[in-house]
């Protein structure tokens, strides 16, 4: 994992949107004891203030994360997610070929909260790609590149929700399926989770007013999409 700076995609006095790396944890908590390194602290050093995490993303995901930098920023942040009127759109690749556009609607737990409760996610299919590697019987392996985008905010629900329609996550080692994963690892060098929130539509608390920030695919990611020539698909989705 790099030291470098991290990516702000916007910053004011109130709050602001860091392009988060694959591979960093967002916060510290009991299940990670044993790590050294978190998103908030690292960017509480590069800012010299305090930081309150407005949303989460998956350790694996990359992309847009919004913060707030005092209390009454971030509750009122933390409102808009709780109303739904925050909109998160990702990238994702998963195995197979999807119809061109869905939703799931499928409930989900959570850890300690073992009753399900409705969970929701649009998709639509912006490119495909049929490889040459032998796979489940095929002789062939199909892939798609979906944009996704969750009306709820259930743990995992984007990686969990792929699974469930058996279109798996590329890189999940979770919820995704191993012989996929490995394909990718060593025939792509492509050793992330491939899934990046890239674009974050939120009304900023202070003015008002509706921000969309878009944040900009690492160099891992980018290379693969480039191999399959999936670039020219993301114009019209502004990463």
């Amino acid at each position: 994992m790099s030291d470098a700076p991290l990516e702000l995609l916007y910053r004011d006095a109130s709050l602001a949107v860091v392009n988060k790396p694959a591979g960093l944890l967002a916060h510290r908590s009991q299940i990670a004891a044993h790590e050294d390194r978190f998103l908030l602290d690292q960017l509480r050093e590069q800012l010299g203030q305090r930081c309150y995490l407005a949303h989460r993303l998956d350790r694996a995901t990359s992309g847009a994360l919004l913060l707030a930098f005092d209390k009454p920023t971030a509750a009122a942040l933390g409102e808009q997610f709780m109303g739904r009127s925050v909109r998160k759109s990702y990238l994702a690749v998963v195995r197979g070929w999807t119809d061109e556009a869905g939703s799931i609607e499928h409930p989900l737990d959570a850890p300690g909260k073992p009753e399900p409760k409705p969970a929701l996610s649009h998709y639509t299919r912006l490119a495909t790609v049929e490889l040459p590697h032998a796979m489940s019987g095929f002789e062939t392996a199909r892939y798609s590149l979906l944009a996704i985008e969750p009306e709820t905010g259930r743990y995992r629900q984007l990686r969990r929700h792929l699974k469930h329609i058996h279109h798996h996550l590329i890189g999940d080692t979770s919820h995704g399926d191993g012989r996929h994963n490995r394909l990718f690892r060593v025939e792509y060098r492509t050793h992330r989770m491939l899934l990046h929130a890239f674009k974050l539509s939120f009304e900023h608390p202070a003015l008002g007013t509706r921000m969309t920030l878009t944040a900009g695919l690492d160099a891992e990611f980018t290379r693969l999409l480039e191999g399959f020539g999936w670039l020219d698909a993301l114009q019209g989705v502004e990463v």
